[in-house]
């Protein structure tokens, strides 16, 4: 039973330290994807996403950052 906890923590860890960038990532853009992608807001991340990129020029410097630190 220790090993089994030992083998999950970490992956826990990993998965929510994860989940929190990913957090971190939609709330840096939330506002650029409100004012320039509204049409698309309900089509599913990939679509936010491609319009983000299409409107790169205009996004905030924090959107802009989290979109290259993501290989965007």
């Amino acid at each position: 039973m220790t090993r089994f906890l030992l083998a999950v923590i970490p992956l826990v860890l990993l998965t929510s330290a994860a989940s929190a960038q990913q957090q971190q990532g939609r709330e840096a853009c939330t506002r650029d994807a409100q004012r320039h992608c509204r049409p698309v807001l309900n089509n599913g991340d990939d679509a936010v996403l491609a319009c983000l990129q299409q409107h790169r020029a205009r996004l905030s410097k924090g959107c802009q950052k989290t979109l290259t630190e993501h290989g965007q």
